[in-house]
C-alpha cells in the first residue's frame, strides 16, 4: 500500500499533472497523458517507457472518477 503523503506529491513525469491511484491494478494513472505507471513491490515506476498506454475508454472512465478518488 502506498503512503498517502507520497501519493500527494507524485505527479505525472510527462504532464506534471495529477495521478489517480488504482489500487486494484497497482497503477498510478495520468488521464491527461493517457498513461498508467506500474507499482512494483510498493514502489511507483515513474518512467514513461514503463507505462502502459490507456485506451480512450479507460481514460474516460478515470476522468469520470476524478483525481481525488482512489480506485
Amino acid at each position: 500500500m502506498l503512503d498517502n503523503n507520497l501519493l500527494e506529491i507524485l505527479v505525472c513525469p510527462v504532464t506534471k499533472g495529477p495521478l489517480i491511484y488504482d489500487k486494484a491494478h497497482a497503477e498510478l494513472v495520468s488521464v491527461s497523458a493517457r498513461l498508467a505507471y506500474p507499482i512494483r513491490d510498493d514502489i511507483p515506476v515513474m518512467l514513461e517507457e514503463e507505462a502502459r498506454t490507456l485506451s480512450a475508454e479507460e481514460a474516460e472512465t478515470y476522468r469520470k472518477r476524478g483525481t481525488s478518488q482512489h480506485a
